[in-house]
């Protein structure tokens, strides 16, 4: 496959513009910004926007880009500097901070539909270094042997999406990762495994 020609300088201003009209619209409207919009305050039409970014998932992508490797980087410093438990759950708390303090990153780091998928997106990247801290954490008895890549990414994307939500109350978001992260410990399985145990007797009863 040829290697991708490099934009001329107004379309790479183009496409500049473009990036940062979309991240004050995520940030202000959410992921559902108007594209119509984001391609006015940019300066340009609705058909540059669509030539440069086929798709909203594209252009979300490429907005957070730099913030995701930045994620991506650390999951690897930490691997090196930490423990495979307190790596992981180090990390974690990371990627939420990171998705909490970007509105909208949490659709980009979403799996991509079926037939959609690349190698380079928000997600695949993304599960690529998560793979790497729970394969070592499980090793090591650090969480539980049936938890999976999905399963973290999903509860933390969950957590996250939970606190943009408008509210009475303010939720402490890194607090119920540390209750999720004592949820996916081995010591929780046992527990787990103990209460089925105890609700079977009752049923028997």
């Amino acid at each position: 496959m040829a290697p991708a020609r490099p934009l001329r300088a107004d379309a790479r201003r183009s496409r500049e513009q473009i990036l940062v009209a979309a991240e004050v619209a995520f940030a202000r409207d959410g992921i559902e910004a108007s594209l119509e919009a984001i391609a006015k305050d940019a300066g340009v039409g609705s058909a540059t926007l669509h030539r440069h970014f086929r798709s909203r998932r594209q252009l979300v992508e490429a907005v957070f880009a730099e913030r995701t490797e930045a994620v991506i980087a650390e999951a690897t410093e930490l691997a090196t500097t930490n423990p495979p438990g307190p790596a992981l759950f180090y990390w974690l708390r990371s990627v939420l901070r990171v998705i909490v303090d970007n509105r909208g990153l949490a659709v980009a780091l979403l799996p991509v539909p079926d037939g959609a998928a690349t190698d380079s997106s928000c997600h695949a990247r993304l599960t690529e270094a998560a793979d790497r801290l729970l394969e070592s954490a499980r090793e090591t008895g650090d969480i539980r042997a049936d938890i999976t890549t999905s399963d973290v990414l999903s509860l933390v994307n969950a957590i996250a999406l939970l606190a943009e939500q408008p509210g009475p109350v303010d939720l402490d978001a890194e607090r119920l990762l540390g209750l999720t992260i004592t949820g996916i410990g081995p010591a929780a399985c046992a527990d787990h495994s103990s209460l089925a145990g105890a609700t079977e007797e009752q049923s028997a009863e």
